[in-house]
């Protein structure tokens, strides 16, 4: 029987320094895209497919990513007040349950493995889901509900892939494949970050998993990988052939809000999703692709 996925890691403990000036003070997990956060749409895309409890491995000057989530009483009573009850509504649907959220730190920039590392209490013996808040997905199904559904029905591992070009191999971990059944895909290997030449396949991980518990002993080897970090990818290689692996062609479209192309793309993208802003959002973009 399939373990219940109930909790969800989320690594926020970057700097950001890509988003300088705009990061010296605020998180750019914190950075908004259209008008919520980057945080914010990872813990509501958690949270449709089911997952309650949350851990944020976090960095110094990372405060502001719980405050987001804590009851501004001040601010509700202002809404209150002045009879702002569609912005009040707002705040009180986004509202986590007391208990819900729990933090961890990391204290030094030892890479992706080191920080689920870092939660290692928190994950215990169970399931637990990742979720990279700079991978902003724009799908009918959120992107981690449709991982849910695999996990329920194969068990074991399950990442999100997409395709990538050839070329770009060495910016992503890229699976090796196995047997193929339409958008999933068996993984019969991982490679962090290959050349293109030595790339299994042009399939990259992005930033959503569900993984089994047993990946932190890996990760407690504190082995070295590229750019001399502990890699997530190289401890999954691992689990390979143990447990079930699995790779899924993800419906929608996701972007790097780590790059500033990739956030401003997200932003004309998530506008033109929305009924109040599409028709005004297409008024204006016409302006500056004429000129």
């Amino acid at each position: 029987m399939v373990k219940p996925l109930r909790k969800a890691v989320l690594p926020v403990a970057g700097l950001g320094t890509r988003f300088l000036p705009a990061t010296k003070a605020m998180p750019k997990e914190m950075l908004p895209v259209v008008d919520k956060p980057l945080i914010q749409y990872a813990v509501d895309e958690a949270r449709a497919a089911g997952i309650e409890q949350f851990c944020m491995v976090t960095g110094r000057g990372k405060t502001a990513l719980i405050d987001h989530f804590d009851i501004a009483f001040e601010l509700e009573a202002t809404l209150a007040e002045r009879n702002k009850r569609e912005a009040l509504a707002l705040l009180r649907s986004e509202a986590m349950p007391p208990g819900s959220i729990s933090t961890v730190r990391q204290q030094v920039p030892l890479g992706l493995g080191h920080a689920i590392w870092c939660a290692r209490t928190f994950i215990g013996e169970d399931p637990f889901a990742i979720l990279l808040p700079d991978d902003l997905v724009l799908s009918n199904t959120p992107c981690t509900e449709q991982l849910v559904k695999v996990y329920n029905e194969t068990g074991g591992n399950v990442l999100a892939i997409s395709e990538v070009p050839p070329a770009q191999t060495n910016r992503y971990g890229i699976v090796k494949v196995g047997e193929v059944k339409g958008d999933l895909v068996e993984v019969t290997g991982l490679v962090e970050k290959p050349a293109p030449e030595e790339a299994p396949s042009n399939l990259s991980v992005i930033g959503r998993y569900i993984l089994l518990p047993e990946v932190v002993a890996y990760l407690s080897q504190m082995e070295r990988g590229a750019g001399n970090e502990v890699q997530l990818t190289d401890a999954m290689a691992k689990m390979i052939g143990h447990t079930p692996f699995h790779g899924l062609k993800f419906e929608g479209k996701r972007f790097d809000c780590g790059d500033k192309v990739g956030f401003l793309e997200a932003q004309i993208a998530f506008s033109l999703a929305r009924p109040d802003l599409a028709d005004s959002v297409r008024t204006f973009l016409k302006n500056y692709v004429n000129s």
